[in-house]
């Protein structure tokens, strides 16, 4: 094909596989925002795989972001200006900085929201300041999200209604065909290819490092607090479907009735279900990558766990006090009350009849002299979060160049309000953007200098990883020997086995319902 680019006054404009688009030439950076990557997954397409973009006559405007997936509208995500929430979601962004190397690494990042929110268009998420200070060229995409992108209906499937399992992760994968097709119009190399996300994208980069139809669409991934553990088997899923149809109030068998949903009765049912699975059975979500026997036909954590998954260098990390955003958020997500973490421990017992445990004594002993009130905090962190990225990277090292690291900073009024290093609290340093917030609090008590200083590392060490599969010379590839790990706070240090008194209390035994 044309990969030619031209300038008109309009703005730069690509030819890529599908058609020509025209973006906005910035100071630092271009930008081409709402590619269509896949054609609308509405109507019939509704619970299907994704298929590719139809091909377009004439240039279009790729000027603003593509609709969010819908989803219900909650104040700690700001989804943009006027943003617009449509089922025909599937659209990416593109950012290239002018100068520097012809063909440039390319970071496809996969936003997080616990697998039912966010989207590509969020602020935060603007790439100029990566690709500009880094050289890189930045994608950031949406995927279907809630039960549009991971209800697994496919058990309900007859020979008239087919549905399909794991909507998001397939959506993820045609997004990284359509870069390895294409980005190389765009300034990128195909060749240097690093999935990053947080949270539920973290989730995604673990699970795509364990899914054989992903091999060769990228070349290194970073994982931040990814829950690689919180991923099901189909009875799960089943289930999770079953008290879905339940609350959008459609029998099973109305297979019509399914496909025929208001997206709003969608939105709403998902809502009720996203809440009610981990309040009756703590540890678990409603919405995740399902363990299918097709796409995914393990469950990622044991792969990884294994040193089997694709054989890429991989940066993977948690922050200090992840589960403290979920209690500030009174979020049902992650259990933090001794009740809960009891129940959860003893359903997930139930789930591994062959499992040996920790011993109880054991994993109280990690915790020994903290109080009572954050003790359970610290365990669902743990569980939920840190022992599942010392399980990935205690197995992926044996395969693959593997960093662990874990962020500790957090301004004075992080810490006056009790958040602390809490979960997506790393965000803003990883994007370079600490000044477009016009509400936030994170500097009133001082600490911007600092944040600063560390914004310009993080940046710079997750963009090196992009070039050159090194996050830093002053980083140590994690090994099962001597387990170094990078605590990243005011000052960057090396710990060696930073984690063993937790996996002295853990053990090494993969903890996870299935």
């Amino acid at each position: 094909m044309d990969t030619a680019e031209t300038t008109s006054p309009g703005g730069p404009v690509v030819v890529t596989a599908a058609g020509a688009v025209r973006g906005v030439a910035g100071e630092r950076a271009s930008s081409w925002k709402g590619i269509r990557y896949a054609q609308p997954p509405t109507g019939a397409r509704r619970w299907r795989a994704p298929v590719a973009a139809e091909p377009w006559e004439g240039c279009v405007d790729a000027t603003a972001f593509g609709a969010a997936a819908p989803q219900k509208r909650v104040p700690a995500i700001d989804l943009g200006p006027d943003p617009v929430l449509d089922e025909d979601c599937l659209f990416l962004n593109v950012w290239r900085p002018e100068g520097g190397a012809e063909s440039k690494p390319v970071m496809v990042w996969i936003h997080g929201g616990a697998y039912t929110y966010g989207s590509a268009s969020q602020p935060l998420f603007d790439g100029t300041e990566l690709a500009a200070t880094g050289d890189v060229v930045v994608v950031t995409l949406n995927y279907r999200i809630g039960p549009l992108g991971f209800l697994d209906l496919s058990s309900f499937s007859d020979a008239e209604h087919v549905f399909d399992s794991n909507l998001a992760l397939r959506d993820v994968l045609l997004a990284l065909e359509w870069v390895r097709d294409n980005i190389a119009a765009f300034g990128g190399d195909a060749g240097r290819v690093t999935v990053f996300g947080e949270s539920a994208g973290g989730g995604l980069v673990t699970t795509l490092l364990a899914t054989p139809a992903a091999a060769g669409l990228f070349h290194a991934a970073i994982a931040e607090s990814s829950p690689a553990s919180s991923i099901y088997g189909r009875e799960r899923a089943r289930a999770v479907a079953e008290r879905f149809l339940a609350a959008a109030q459609v029998a099973p068998d109305d297979l019509d009735a399914v496909r025929d949903l208001p997206v709003d009765t969608i939105v709403a049912a998902g809502a009720e279900v996203y809440n009610d699975v981990p309040s009756t059975i703590p540890g678990t979500l409603a919405f995740a990558p399902v363990v299918d026997g097709d796409l995914v036909p393990e469950h990622p954590i044991t792969v990884l766990s294994e040193g089997r998954g694709h054989p890429v260098p991989l940066v993977i990390g948690t922050n200090r006090d992840e589960a403290t955003l979920f209690k500030f958020m009174k979020s049902p997500l992650i259990p933090i009350t001794r009740d809960s973490i009891e129940r959860m421990f003893a359903l997930m017992m139930e789930d591994n009849p062959g499992l040996v445990p920790p011993e109880r004594d054991d994993v109280l002993a990690v915790y020994a002299g903290v109080r009572e009130k954050v003790r359970g905090l610290d365990i669902a962190t743990d569980i939920g979060f840190r022992m599942p990225a010392v399980w990935v990277a205690s197995g992926h090292s044996r395969v693959a160049p593997t960093r662990l690291y874990r962020f500790d900073y957090a301004t004075p009024m992080l810490r006056l309000m009790g958040i602390r290093a809490a979960h997506a609290t790393e965000l803003p340093y990883v994007w370079g953007d600490l000044h477009s917030q016009k509400k936030d609090p994170t500097f009133l008590l001082g600490g911007r200098r600092t944040g600063e200083a560390l914004s310009a590392r993080l940046l710079g060490r997750w963009t090196a990883f992009a070039t050159t599969g090194v996050p830093g010379d002053d980083w140590p590839a994690y090994d099962e020997n001597g387990r170094d790990t990078l605590v990243i706070g005011a000052e960057d240090r090396v710990v060696p086995d930073l984690d063993g008194r937790l996996r002295a209390g853990w053990g090494d035994a993969v903890l996870s319902f299935r």
